[in-house]
C-alpha cells in the first residue's frame, strides 16, 4: 500500500469505527483494447475508431452503424430512459415481456399524451407491441430501478423520479399474464409504520435489485449514501429491514446486485474526484455480507467485508456477480470516465487524456476469488477509450456535456459460466463481447442505431438538453439476451425498443444458454 493511500485510510478510520485499510486500490490500470468485431456481409461498420461517431457524420446526418446485428423490430413510442427488465413466462406457449421507464411528469417535454412505465409485448421479435404504461407513483419514472424477480413473478420500482424522489415503492403481480401486470402495493418504507425499522435518513429511491429468492428487494439511495434492504415476504406489505450507510466508510451509493445465495451484496461507489488531483480513488464497489438479512436474524444488520477501489474511472453504475469457467468475478460498470470536478466535460476529458487514464466509463472484469482482496483482470475499452488516441475522440463532442462514449448498463447470458457480455454504451451503441477468456475480452458485434430526426417526448436525452438532430442515441438501457432466437432486445432513449438479431454465425456460442432471470 502506497504511503498517500495509508492516508486515506488514516482520513477515513477517523469518522468510522470499521478499519478501512484492507480497501484494495488499483492505481492506473493496463487496459484491455479489445478487438474490434469483425464484420459480414451487408453490415454498415464503423468507418472511425471503434465506438467512434465522427464529428463529420454527426454534421452531415449519422445513419447508424451494424456488424454482426441487424434490426428487426422496434416500438418507438415517445421514447425511453435508463433501464429495461424482462419476464419470462414459462409455460407452454407464454409470453415474453418487457418493461422501461420513461422521463418523470416533471422532465418530460410538453406535448407528451402517455406517462409512466412502457408495458411490452416481446413474443414475437420482429414485431414488439407497447401495451400500455404503469402509472403508480414510482413507475412514472422508475430511473434506474425498475427491476423484475423471474421466481417470484414479480415487477419491483423505487420512487426515483428524476434520480431521488422519496419513500415510495412499488409491487406488480406477472404470475397472470405478464403483459399486464397486477399491482400487488404502492407503499411506503422506512417510516416505521411499515412494521420494520426507521430509516436513519429516510429513503429515496435511485436505483434496486432483488435478491435472488425474491423476498429482499434492495434500493440504492444515492440522496443519503445508503442501501436499505426490504423484507418483500408478503409484496403487499414490504418493510424495511436495514440501512448500510455508505458514509461511515467515507463512500457514496447507487447501483448494486445481489449473490446468487443471497449472501453478498456489490454495492457500487460512485467515487468523486478520482485521482488526477492526488487524492486517492474511491470510485469502485464494495462488498457486503447480507447474511443476517437474508436469513432474517432479529436485528438483522448488513456488514462491510472489503472494496474494490481505483483511480482510473468515475461514477460507478452497477456490478453483476459471475463466474467464468467455475472462477467468481465481478463485472463492474462506471457511468462517466476520468476527469476532474467538472465531469462530464470537454476539460474533464482533456484533463483525463493528459494524465493518460480513459476519459469515458468502461467495463472491468474483476476477479473475486479471494473477497477481501479483489484483483483486476482486464478493463473493456473500445478505441475511442484508448490513450494513444484519446484527443481524437474529442472533437466530435463539442457542445455535449455528459454521457457520450460511456458505458452505462450491462448484462449476460447467464451468471453461471457466463460467456458474453452485452452492453449500453451511449453514442457508441450497443456493443457484445466474448468474455469466455476474462482477461482476453474480444467484440462479435455492434449496432448503434441512426440519429432521430425528431426530440422523443419521453427521453431524458432530450430532457437534460444533450440530444441533437441526426446525432448519436443515448443507448443507456439493461440489454436482454436470448439464444433460442438469436436476439437481444434493450431501449436506446430517442429509438425507443429495438430488437436485433444476430447474423454471421457469431452467437451464440455452442455452451451458451440464456435462462430467464440470469442475465443481471
Amino acid at each position: 500500500m502506497k504511503l498517500q493511500d495509508k492516508r486515506w485510510c488514516v482520513k477515513l478510520a477517523a469518522v468510522s469505527s470499521i478499519i478501512l485499510c484492507g480497501f484494495a486500490s488499483t492505481a492506473f490500470a493496463a487496459y484491455t483494447i479489445v478487438p474490434r468485431a469483425v464484420c459480414g456481409p451487408g453490415d454498415h461498420p464503423e468507418s472511425g475508431l471503434q465506438g467512434q461517431v465522427p464529428a463529420a457524420l454527426r454534421a452531415s446526418g449519422y445513419t447508424g452503424f451494424s456488424c454482426n446485428l441487424e434490426l428487426i423490430g422496434q416500438a418507438r413510442g415517445d421514447g425511453a430512459n435508463w433501464q429495461t427488465a424482462e419476464f419470462v413466462e414459462t409455460r407452454a406457449n407464454g409470453n415474453i415481456c418487457g418493461y422501461h421507464g420513461t422521463a418523470s411528469p416533471t422532465a418530460s417535454l410538453p406535448g407528451r399524451t402517455l406517462l409512466g412505465s412502457r408495458v411490452l409485448d416481446l413474443t414475437n421479435a420482429g414485431a414488439p407491441q407497447i401495451m400500455g404504461a404503469l402509472t403508480t407513483v414510482p413507475m412514472l419514472d422508475p430511473w434506474e430501478s425498475i427491476k423484475v424477480n423471474q421466481a417470484r413473478q414479480l415487477l419491483a420500482a423505487d420512487d426515483a423520479w428524476n434520480g431521488g424522489h422519496g419513500p415510495l415503492i412499488d409491487f406488480y403481480d406477472l404470475s397472470q399474464d405478464c403483459r399486464f401486470p397486477q399491482l400487488l402495493g404502492s407503499v411506503t418504507v422506512g417510516t416505521g409504520s411499515d412494521g420494520g425499522v426507521v430509516a436513519p435518513q429516510g429513503v429515496v429511491g435511485h436505483e434496486g435489485a432483488w435478491a435472488p429468492d425474491g423476498l429482499t428487494y434492495y434500493i440504492g439511495d444515492t440522496t443519503n449514501r445508503s442501501y436499505h434492504a426490504i423484507d418483500v415476504t408478503d409484496p403487499t406489505k414490504p418493510k424495511l429491514i436495514d440501512t448500510f450507510d455508505m458514509k461511515t466508510l467515507g463512500l457514496r451509493s447507487h447501483g448494486l446486485s445481489i449473490s446468487d445465495d443471497g449472501m453478498r451484496g456489490y454495492m457500487t461507489t460512485p467515487g468523486n474526484p478520482n485521482g488526477i488531483d492526488g487524492t486517492p480513488g474511491s470510485n469502485g464497489f464494495v462488498i457486503l455480507d447480507l447474511s443476517e438479512v437474508q436469513n432474517r436474524l432479529p436485528n438483522a444488520k448488513m456488514k462491510y467485508i472489503s472494496s474494490f477501489l481505483f483511480k482510473d474511472g468515475r461514477a460507478a453504475q452497477h456490478t453483476i456477480p459471475v463466474t467464468i469457467q467455475g472462477k467468481p468475478y465481478i463485472i463492474h460498470v462506471d457511468e462517466l470516465g476520468s476527469g476532474g470536478p467538472a465531469f462530464g466535460t470537454m476539460a474533464a476529458w482533456a484533463q483525463a487524456c493528459d494524465a493518460g487514464l480513459i476519459p469515458f466509463g468502461a467495463p472491468r472484469i474483476v476477479d473475486i476469488s479471494d473477497e477481501g482482496n479483489p484483483k483486476l483482470v482486464s478493463t473493456i475499452t473500445l478505441e475511442v477509450n484508448q490513450l494513444k488516441s484519446c484527443r481524437l475522440a474529442l472533437p466530435d463532442l463539442i457542445g455535449l456535456s455528459i454521457f457520450t462514449y460511456d458505458s452505462h448498463y450491462c448484462s449476460v447470458d447467464r451468471r453461471q459460466n457466463a460467456t458474453t457480455l452485452a452492453c449500453g454504451m451511449f453514442n457508441a451503441g450497443i456493443r457484445i463481447f466474448d468474455i469466455r477468456d476474462p482477461a482476453q475480452p474480444r467484440e462479435i458485434a455492434y449496432f448503434n442505431p441512426p440519429g432521430s430526426t425528431a426530440l422523443s417526448l419521453g427521453s431524458n436525452h432530450s430532457g437534460f438538453g444533450q440530444w441533437r438532430a441526426n446525432n448519436p442515441d443515448w443507448c443507456s438501457a439493461q440489454v436482454h439476451l436470448d439464444a433460442n432466437r438469436g436476439t437481444v432486445w434493450t431501449t436506446c432513449q430517442d429509438s425507443g425498443v429495438i430488437v436485433l438479431k444476430f447474423k454471421n454465425g457469431v452467437w451464440p456460442f455452442p455452451e451458451t444458454t440464456t435462462p430467464p432471470g440470469q442475465q443481471n
